[in-house]
């Protein structure tokens, strides 16, 4: 009775970890959220966007990817924290999975630039053919698996996601509807499956718009400023 009793309460106080770590993850993402949408009132010009200084665009980047990414990531950080007591795992995981998404960021500053409408279009369909690819599929089942770091996590997800990441930079990069647009995609990704009657028609939805840009880019909405 005493053993069954100490494993109960043991299952009990695991349970509440587990569910101190979602809490924490979802609780950081929504937060994030209300942080990015501050920031980014008034930045979003379509293709025309600036980044501004490298260390603003950083700060607005990381606080958009835990905004984005996290909620996806939300059953990666249970099974760490199941596997490596409790929600002590969680800062160090989380803090490493955002710190690929940094390497990100830095990445995208040394290569965007404002942009017109045929390079958001070909952008945007070189996005969706890579919904396509082998590489693709690999990166996307890899972040359905267990692994031993948020640092290793976020390499798999980056190659899952670098297509509807780019796709949202060359349609604002600062824009709250098509980072919406791209967290719902990015989300849904992670967390169902791989279907073939989904995935393909998404794929081919992307290179749509990308095709729609390229033929009347003043029709999409957003895309460029105001005159």
């Amino acid at each position: 009775m005493a053993d069954h009793g100490f494993s109960t309460t043991l299952a009990t106080a695991r349970t509440a970890e587990l569910a101190a770590a979602l809490a924490a993850t979802i609780g950081l993402a929504a937060a994030s959220w209300v942080v990015a949408v501050w920031q980014m009132r008034g930045m979003d010009m379509g293709t025309a966007t600036q980044l501004g200084s490298f260390a603003s665009f950083i700060a607005v980047w990381v606080v958009m990817m835990a905004a984005m990414m996290l909620p996806g990531a939300a059953p990666a950080v249970l099974r760490r924290a199941r596997a490596s007591g409790g929600v002590r795992a969680v800062p160090l995981f989380i803090g490493s999975y955002l710190a690929v998404w940094a390497l990100v960021g830095a990445a995208v500053y040394a290569l965007y630039r404002p942009h017109g409408p045929v390079a958001a279009g070909v952008v945007v369909i070189a996005a969706g053919v890579y919904e396509f690819t082998p590489l693709k599929r690999h990166f996307r089942r890899r972040c359905r698996d267990s692994v031993r770091s948020g640092f290793q996590f976020g390499l798999c997800c980056a190659g899952s996601s670098i297509g509807l990441m780019a796709m949202l930079l060359a349609l604002g990069a600062m824009s709250v509807t098509w980072m919406s647009v791209t967290a719902i995609l990015v989300l849904a990704q992670k967390l169902l499956p791989p279907k073939a009657a989904v995935d393909a028609p998404l794929a081919l939805a992307i290179t749509g718009l990308g095709v729609w840009i390229l033929l009347a880019p003043s029709s999409v909405p957003g895309l460029t400023p105001p005159m």
